[in-house]
């Protein structure tokens, strides 16, 4: 716990640093543009396939009947961009996850190795074409696992449990591999995977549970269509923000144990040596 607190507090520190916050910006822009052109080509078509879709089930049907009822029938007309956006912040937040694992991670990790942790000796147990491949398959298990649990996403209390924990666990595992991809040998990254599994995951929830807040100002936008883009590109940048963060307090927990663990091992050989001698 208290390696927790430390990194956490070493993380907080850290992430208002310029090279940090520079780090936010290529994330956002990727993110931001390639989605941006997404759902502007495809807006009206996804919206047209939701009010087709939902117009056939009966459920949909007694909801308008209560809308019309208590006066808000024009909300009808804002279900499509609502259920559009909600359908849509797994994968944009997913493909900022995916390239500050591929643009800021190494970075941050350099950043941390020249500020505090000089004395690790880099044993290279990964690389950037393992992180890359680790990350796709991760991911495409998470996608899995979130197609399968999307209907427990309206029902309370489940709505507020499932999806910080998918979060939490897409980058934990993601993560962890990056921090440990330089300094630590295959061996070494699976031992401290072992030993550190639950704080590991913690951050990872603890992250998800973070970028809960720009989802729901993202949601409450969707109903502010004029404002939506404007709201929309802050949220991307803010959920590049948390992710830099948690770059940083995965960097600092991860090499801390990696430590650690080499200190144990010396301990440990000298110990031996003793013994014998």
């Amino acid at each position: 716990m208290n390696d927790l607190l430390r990194s956490l507090g070493r993380a907080l520190s850290g992430v208002f640093h310029p090279a940090m916050l520079l780090l936010t910006i290529v994330p956002f822009l990727v993110a931001a543009g390639a989605w941006g052109v997404v759902l502007y080509i495809f807006w009206q078509p996804l919206i047209d396939a939701v009010r087709i879709t939902f117009e056939n089930w009966p459920a949909m049907s007694w909801l308008y009947h209560v809308f019309d009822a208590l006066g808000f029938g024009a909300l009808r007309s804002m279900i499509g961009p609502f259920v559009v956006i909600i359908l849509s912040i797994p994968l944009i937040v997913i493909t900022v996850l995916l390239l500050i694992v591929a643009v800021a991670m190494p970075r941050v990790i350099r950043h941390l190795t020249a500020r505090q942790y000089a004395g690790l000796e880099p044993r290279r147990g990964g690389s950037w074409f393992g992180s890359m491949a680790h990350s796709l398959w991760t991911t495409l298990l998470c996608i899995v696992l979130l197609i399968v649990t999307l209907p427990f996403w309206f029902i309370p209390p489940f709505c507020v449990l499932v999806p910080p924990l998918l979060w939490g666990w897409l980058t934990y595992r993601v993560m962890t591999y990056d921090a440990l991809a330089l300094h630590a040998s295959a061996e070494e990254r699976r031992e401290i995977v072992r030993r550190h599994r639950l704080p590991l995951l913690a951050i990872g929830v603890a992250s998800g549970l973070l970028g809960s807040l720009p989802t729901a100002i993202w949601v409450a936008s969707a109903w502010l269509v004029l404002l939506f883009p404007v709201v929309a590109a802050l949220t991307i940048w803010i959920y590049a923000f948390i992710l830099v963060f948690t770059a940083l307090w995965f960097g600092h927990y991860c090499l801390r144990a990696l430590q650690r663990l080499r200190h144990e091992e010396t301990q440990h050989s000298g110990h031996d040596i003793t013994i014998v001698h």
